[in-house]
């Protein structure tokens, strides 16, 4: 029974996600479809059949693949890592500096995730640094729902509090014509709040943890302990100062520079080298192919940074070339399991965006009633966040048919606050939501167990953003 309940327990997160697409399979049988172009448009039912089941998987796969083949290649590198001294010496000294402060370290890892997720929109890109960091919690004591309060819910505070990160706001700037700056003052609190709150909540349930997180299966998640002897001669500052560098890459890339602070320094130079010539022949440009210029990139850049950062550590620590593919494709069946949930998330996506019974759901709510209203406009964003775990998406389903309903656009950046907030608070506990789901995967943690942790801090959340959104309204 034991061994079971653990199997169970391994695919939980798996389990929980196929429960919501036969959830969304069965509403496209039961809910009539619309769309929105410049009007509201019904199509009847349009219900998802039996090769459907097969066809959406390819589907994602083709638009989306790049998220879950990003996490193969982080779990890659992260086989890599384990097997690289230098990486668990790393890991002892942070872990063994911060023990007498723990509490302080935590703190300021979740700032700096929830600062990056909200100026960069690298709540994604972050995934890269998660294993680094659980590690990290485990070695100091906790347990595994302080690493994902760590880490999981610092980018969704930062998602709720989203102030520069152009990427993730986008459509909210076009569908609302406004500037990223608007409503930057209300972001910032929003962000400033939601850290507070979930500081103070996870420094609760750290003085109440069951037990020091010492056990075997948490320490599965940290590389073999290196004996003192053989540290000795260890450099540890390659290591650091690869890490370094590859997240100074990522938040430079993925900063809007010409979309927030209209600087086109970085598309002028990534010009000047693709179009660099030597005797008539752009070897640069030939050489580095199609590449976009920072400000402009997606997890298909940091793919290449990734592995470009593995191979120059293999040939710092002198790993030979056998171990290295060895390690890489062990490392990338350990995330096979999280990849694969992404790619079903994904496919729930599909299926809402092929059969798009959402919107008369929200025609529904919005139309409870007259003009704009700040607790059925949130209770729609809560659906679309659902629905769509990417916020591009999540955005462009409801909000330009609220825009069409509302006419007033002094409300429009209340309109903007709401839909970013919310989405940022429902990957809290979406079943849906990307970051979660690939980290429950990761750390075996039951969805039911990581609610039964998170309720509490997701209502304070939720009574915080419905006060300032109502005080909002009312100004």
């Amino acid at each position: 029974m034991r061994v079971g309940g653990e199997i169970m327990k391994r695919h939980n997160a798996l389990k929980v996600v196929l429960c919501t697409l036969a959830v969304f399979l069965l509403l496209t049988w039961i809910l009539p479809t619309a769309y929105f172009q410049t009007s509201y448009v019904t199509q009847g039912r349009i219900q998802m059949g039996l090769f459907d089941i097969v066809n959406y998987p390819m589907t994602a796969l083709q638009y989306f693949g790049y998220v879950p083949v990003y996490v193969l290649i982080v779990g890659g590198f992260y086989g890599v890592l384990n097997c690289i001294s230098a990486y668990r010496i790393l890991l002892d000294k942070l872990a063994n500096k911060f023990k007498s402060h723990s509490m302080i370290a935590i703190s300021i890892i979740m700032i700096l995730f929830a600062v990056i997720t909200s100026i960069c929109g690298l709540n994604y890109g972050l995934l890269l640094f998660f294993p680094f960091v659980i590690s990290l919690v485990f070695l100091m004591g906790y347990d595994k729902i302080v690493a994902i309060f760590t880490t999981v819910g610092s980018v969704c505070v930062g998602l709720m509090g989203t102030t520069l990160a152009y990427n993730n706001t986008g459509v909210l700037a076009s569908v609302l014509s406004l500037d990223v700056y608007d409503g930057i003052v209300t972001k910032i609190i929003i962000l400033v709040l939601g850290l507070i709150l979930h500081i103070f909540n996870t420094m609760m349930y750290i003085k109440k943890m069951p037990k020091k997180s010492s056990d075997n299966e948490l320490l599965n998640y940290v590389p073999e302990q290196v004996k003192a002897k053989d540290s000795k001669n260890v450099k540890v500052w390659p290591l650091v100062l690869v890490l370094d560098v590859l997240l100074l890459i990522m938040i430079l890339a993925f900063i809007s520079w010409s979309g927030v602070f209209k600087l086109d320094i970085f598309d002028t130079a990534t010009s000047a080298v693709t179009g660099f010539k030597i005797g008539g022949f752009t070897l640069f440009g030939k050489l580095l192919g199609t590449v976009n210029s920072f400000g402009n990139w997606s997890l298909t850049e940091l793919n290449l940074c990734i592995l470009m950062a593995t191979i120059l550590l293999a040939l710092i620590y002198k790993i030979k070339f056998n171990d290295l593919l060895q390690k890489f494709i062990k490392g990338g069946k350990e995330a096979l399991q999280p990849a694969v949930i992404l790619l079903l998330i994904y496919t729930g996506l599909v299926i809402v965006t092929y059969h798009p019974f959402q919107l008369v759901i929200y025609k529904s709510i919005i139309e409870l009633t007259k003009g704009f209203n700040a607790f059925t406009a949130s209770l729609v964003a809560m659906l679309a966040s659902i629905f769509n775990a990417d916020p591009m998406y999540t955005f462009n389903s409801a909000v330009p048919y609220l825009v069409s309903i509302v006419k007033d656009k002094n409300v429009y950046t209340i309109i903007w606050v709401i839909f970013q907030s919310i989405y940022g608070f429902v990957m809290l506990l979406a079943p849906t939501s990307v970051v979660l789901m690939a980290t429950l995967a990761y750390l075996n943690v039951s969805f039911k167990e990581w609610f039964k942790n998170i309720w509490k801090l997701a209502l304070e959340i939720l009574v915080i953003l419905l006060i300032l959104f109502t005080i909002l309204v009312l100004i």
